[in-house]
């Protein structure tokens, strides 16, 4: 992408002066719900805790949990689940000013459903939610007020109707006008779309992107043609134009290309794993946090890492998120207490 820097060390240059004092450093939009998660199968009762959750959002706090200006933006329902949505990201440190209230449509709502130790089950009520029809104000409010230096979106978005998809495409058109390094968290829901859906709107987009986050099997979805290898793929998708392609592995770590570095692995670091859900959006949020602090790729992959484990040993999608502060406590020996 012409519009973006990029140094000898193939990152992409997001480390100089912001676009303006007031400017995030990171606009992250999309939908986000209030969150019901059970302790057990949902047909048999019990109760529900109350949260909320999103993958931009869960991106959004651990970012500012970082010491990042982070502004979501999206549309959530004229109702209390709205102010749920709006008052948790405000308590965050999150900046949703440019958010928007739908009086015509209720705020979406997500259920978690642990069915066995190691599988969730997810269910979501979001047809027809406010924020699967948000407008382009909701971004054209804050690219006019100051452009961010990093514009976050994920595959998720698009998949929720033509207005959703209708937004995100105008704000990559923003991103473009103003020099706004775009990152993309593939992020394929396949009960939200089809593959065939995902590939036609995901590879219009690619001429946006320049970082791109995917699973292995999310690659495909961004490329015209017969799949390849993992490795193949982000070689093929480094050529037509995107400058950082970083491979996740889930419980095997990540990998990171780019036409300069790489690639180079990054393994996952080791802890006690009690909820998986959010430890994708955790890690996003430590690779763009490095990315924004001028790191290399392998300090970007180590915090990427980082962040990624302390949600998989947290419950909830973004409530186990470290401060800055906090980083280095996944290396104290266990049993450590911190007086």
């Amino acid at each position: 992408m012409d519009a973006t820097a990029q140094d000898g060390t193939g990152t992409p240059d997001v480390t100089g002066t912001p676009p303006g004092p007031a400017g995030p450093d990171v606009l992250t939009f999309g939908e986000t719900m209030v969150a019901l998660r059970g302790d057990g199968p949902l047909k048999l009762g019990g109760t529900l805790r109350v949260s909320v959750a999103g993958a931009e959002s869960n991106v959004a706090i651990g970012l500012a949990r970082l010491g990042h200006r982070v502004h979501w933006t999206g549309a959530v329902g004229a109702d209390e689940a709205g102010e749920l949505v709006l008052r948790t990201l405000r308590a965050e440190g999150v900046e949703v000013s440019g958010a928007t209230r739908d009086a015509t449509a209720p705020t979406g709502l997500l259920l978690f459903e642990p069915r066995l130790p190691e599988v969730t089950r997810v269910h979501y009520y979001r047809t027809g939610s406010a924020g699967s029809r948000p407008a382009p104000a909701a971004v054209e409010r804050v690219f006019a007020t100051a452009p961010p230096r990093v514009l976050h979106l994920t595959g998720i978005t698009p998949a929720l109707g033509p207005a959703a998809r209708a937004t995100a495409r105008h704000a990559l058109r923003l991103a473009r006008r103003h020099s706004t390094l775009v990152c993309l968290d593939v992020n394929f829901r396949a009960r939200l779309w089809t593959a065939d859906e995902a590939a036609e709107v995901l590879r219009g987009w690619l001429p946006w992107v320049d970082v791109l986050i995917a699973s292995g099997d999310e690659l495909p979805l961004c490329l015209p043609g017969p799949a390849g290898e993992p490795g193949e793929d982000a070689a093929r998708l480094l050529a037509l134009g995107v400058r950082e392609v970083v491979l996740t592995h889930g419980a095997d770590g990540a990998t990171a290309f780019t036409g300069a570095d790489g690639p180079h692995h990054q393994p996952a670091v080791p802890v006690r794993a009690v909820d998986p859900v959010g430890a994708g959006d955790a890690f996003v949020a430590g690779y763009l946090s490095a990315l924004l602090d001028g790191a290399d790729l392998a300090g970007r992959l180590a915090r990427a890492a980082t962040t990624g484990a302390f949600a998989a040993a947290s419950r909830g999608d973004w409530e186990g998120a470290p401060t800055r502060a906090e980083l280095s406590l996944l290396g104290a020996p266990p049993g450590t207490v911190v007086r």
